[in-house]
């Protein structure tokens, strides 16, 4: 993250399926929307009662976009982390316009109402994670010590 930049971490839902593009230069995009709601209990009447939803506009590039598009659907309880961007537009009429969007780093399902199930297939540039270990196997021998 860059100097002067606005994280923003969203816990909400999707509001419509990921949409997935790719840009001319065959990078991925993936745009969502992520409404979230807050809830507070009521005591006089004993019921959770639903506050007033804020609706995020979010987009993620490359392979975190198509692994969106591809994980996630409309209705799916996600936990994000991003920055804060303003977009900034003319309109034809030539009205200014701006917008402010979340810029995702990370994504995951959200555990707290559902279990999800986590194939574990690694993508194919792993091998430049600094968090992977070197020669681990998916089967270490029994009894064998952690490679860390």
């Amino acid at each position: 993250m860059s100097f002067g930049e606005t994280p923003i971490t969203v816990i909400g839902n999707l509001t419509a399926d990921p949409e997935l593009k790719f840009t001319a230069s065959g990078q991925a995009l993936a745009r969502f929307t992520v409404a979230s709601t807050p809830r507070t209990f009521d005591k006089d009447s004993g019921q959770w009662r639903d506050g007033t939803s804020t609706f995020f506009r979010c987009a993620a590039w490359r392979s975190l976009a198509e692994h969106v598009a591809g994980s996630l659907a409309k209705g799916s309880r996600v936990v994000l982390s991003g920055r804060i961007r303003q977009h900034d537009w003319r309109t034809p009429e030539g009205e200014n316009r701006s917008m402010l969007a979340v810029e995702v780093d990370d994504i995951g399902a959200s555990l707290r109402f559902t279990a999800v199930s986590i194939d574990g297939k690694r993508r194919p540039d792993a091998s430049n994670d600094t968090w992977a270990t070197a020669g681990a196997t998916a089967d270490p021998a029994p009894g064998a010590e952690p490679p860390f």
